[in-house]
C-alpha cells in the first residue's frame, strides 16, 4: 500500500512553492507527484530527464506526472506503469489540488474507489495559508475556510513578510477552526520538511498515542457542556469544532447504530471526526476516524493516553452545531449506562 498525501490550499497561498522547495528534497526520493500543470510550477531547474508527455523524472529522484485525466485514472495508469517498469518504483505520492478546490471528493475517491483502495491509502490533508492574506480569504472563500477545516497539517506561508502579531492572531484563528492540525511556519529560506508534513498514519490507523493527545488538548478544544466557540467572522460561522465527551464506558453497538444515524442524516456536514472511546467490555481505547460520509475500521491504541478514560470525540463540522449532536449523543450515554447495568452471562 502506498501512502497518499493532498497538498491544498486557496489561490496564492504559496502551495506551489512549497510543493517546488519540497521537491528539491533528498528524502523526497521514489516520491510521485501528481500536479495540474508543469507551467504552474517552476520545475526547470529541478528536472534530470523526460520520461514520456505526461511524465518527468527530477533530480530528487521523484516522478512529477500532470493530472490531465481524472485523478482515478492518473493514480491507475501511474499504477501500471510502475508494475510494467516503464516508471521507476516510488513508495509514497503526492497530489497538489488547485487553488479552488473542495478537497473532501478527493479524499472520499481515495478512501472508497475500487480500483486504488487496493494500491494507495490517504495518509493526510496539508494545507497551505498566506500569512498576508489569509485572514481576508477565510473572510470571503468559503473554499479556504474548507480546506483549512478539513487539514491535518496547515503551513503558514510567506511569515517572513507579516508581523508577528498578524501571524499570531491567524495562528490563533485556525487553532480554533481546526484544533486537531499541526500548525507549520514557512518561508522562502525555511519550510517544513516532507517527513513533517507527509510521514502521517493512515486515516484508518491512527496509532500514535501522543496525536490523541494532541486531538484532546482542552485549550483548544472545548468538552461538551463548555461553550467556547469562536464566531468573529463571516465564513468560520459556518464552521465548528468541538469535543463530545463520556465519563463511563460506551455501549459500542449503541454507539455504532448513532454513527449511522448520523453519517446518514448529517454526514456532508461533518468534515472530520476523531475520537477514542471507552467500550463496555475492552481494556484498550478504541479509535475512529472519518471523512464525511466515510469511516475506516476502528483499531485500538496499546495504551490510554492519560489515567483518566473518558470517550471523546472530536468534530469539525460545518452547519452543524454542537448542541444537534450532542442532544442525540446523550441517549447513547443513557442506553450505554442500561447496558452497563444488565447481568453478565455466566
Amino acid at each position: 500500500m502506498v501512502p497518499v498525501s493532498v497538498i491544498t490550499g486557496f489561490l496564492g497561498s504559496g502551495k506551489t512553492t512549497l510543493l517546488q522547495r519540497l521537491l528539491a528534497h533528498p528524502s523526497m526520493g521514489e516520491t510521485a507527484v501528481l500536479i495540474n500543470e508543469y507551467g504552474e510550477v517552476g520545475l526547470d531547474h529541478l528536472l534530470l530527464r523526460k520520461v514520456d508527455e505526461d511524465i518527468v523524472l527530477l533530480n530528487s529522484g521523484c516522478l512529477c506526472c500532470m493530472m490531465r485525466s481524472d485523478l482515478v485514472d492518473s493514480l491507475d495508469d501511474l499504477w501500471t506503469r510502475r508494475d510494467a517498469g516503464s516508471v521507476p518504483p516510488f513508495n509514497r505520492v503526492v497530489i497538489e489540488t488547485t487553488g479552488l478546490a473542495d478537497p473532501a471528493p478527493i479524499i472520499h475517491t481515495l478512501m472508497t474507489d475500487a480500483s486504488l483502495i487496493s494500491h494507495y491509502v490517504p495518509v493526510g490533508l496539508v494545507a497551505t495559508v498566506d500569512a498576508t492574506l489569509g485572514e481576508r480569504q477565510l473572510d470571503e472563500h468559503s473554499e479556504a475556510i474548507k480546506q483549512a477545516a478539513m487539514a491535518d497539517r496547515l503551513v503558514v506561508t510567506k511569515t517572513d513578510l507579516e508581523s508577528a502579531t498578524n501571524e499570531d492572531l491567524l495562528r490563533t484563528r485556525l487553532a480554533r477552526l481546526n484544533p486537531t492540525a499541526s500548525i507549520f511556519a514557512s518561508t522562502l529560506t525555511c519550510c517544513p520538511t516532507p517527513d513533517e508534513l507527509f510521514d502521517a498514519q493512515p486515516f484508518s490507523a491512527v496509532v500514535q498515542t501522543r496525536d490523541v493527545e494532541r486531538w484532546l488538548q482542552e485549550e483548544r478544544i472545548s468538552p461538551a457542556g463548555h461553550d467556547h466557540e469562536h464566531r468573529a467572522h463571516s465564513h468560520d460561522d459556518r464552521i465548528n469544532s468541538f469535543c463530545l465527551t463520556a465519563q463511563a464506558p460506551l455501549d459500542w453497538q449503541c454507539f455504532v447504530a448513532w454513527l449511522q444515524i448520523l453519517l446518514a442524516a448529517r454526514g456532508e456536514q461533518l468534515l472530520r471526526v476523531k475520537g477514542i472511546l471507552h467500550v463496555i467490555g475492552r481494556t484498550k481505547p478504541v479509535v475512529i476516524h472519518g471523512v464525511q460520509h466515510v469511516f475506516y475500521p476502528p483499531t485500538e491504541l496499546d495504551t490510554w493516553p492519560e489515567e483518566a478514560r473518558p470517550s471523546c470525540i472530536v468534530f469539525i463540522t460545518r452547519d452543524l452545531t454542537r448542541s444537534a449532536v450532542e442532544r442525540s449523543f446523550a441517549r447513547v450515554i443513557a442506553e450505554s449506562a442500561q447496558a452497563r447495568s444488565l447481568p453478565t452471562a455466566p
